[in-house]
């Protein structure tokens, strides 16, 4: 296995994760109040898991993880923007920016 296909499993294993604690835990969605974005939730939680399938499926076929790590990564920009606008602290900003940064990598990898 090499260490793109290792981050591949990786961030589709974590948001994976994060997609199903948001429909199985009260605490992110607590989050998505506290972040005045609790309409959101929902989508942001299937694009999460939209994502994190499409990963998967991109170790066979190209596209298909280009456009899910472009999306994720995008997605955690604008994660990593909430987080500043209501005045996070940058411990608790680090978990968005290092999935943007790591998806961003993956892209740009497959895209190179």
């Amino acid at each position: 296995m090499t260490i793109l296909n290792f981050l591949i499993i990786f961030s589709s294993l974590s948001f994976l994760g994060y997609g199903i604690a948001y429909f199985t835990s009260t605490k992110m969605k607590t989050e998505f109040k506290r972040f005045g974005l609790e309409k959101l939730g929902s989508l942001t939680a299937i694009l999460e898991l939209l994502g994190a399938i499409g990963l998967l499926v991109g170790l066979k076929i190209t596209m298909i993880l280009l456009i899910s790590s472009g999306g994720l990564a995008l997605l955690m920009f604008f994660g990593v923007a909430v987080r500043i606008k209501v005045k996070d602290s940058f411990m608790v900003t680090i978990p968005a920016t290092f999935y943007m940064l790591l998806n961003a990598y993956i892209f740009y990898m497959v895209l190179i």
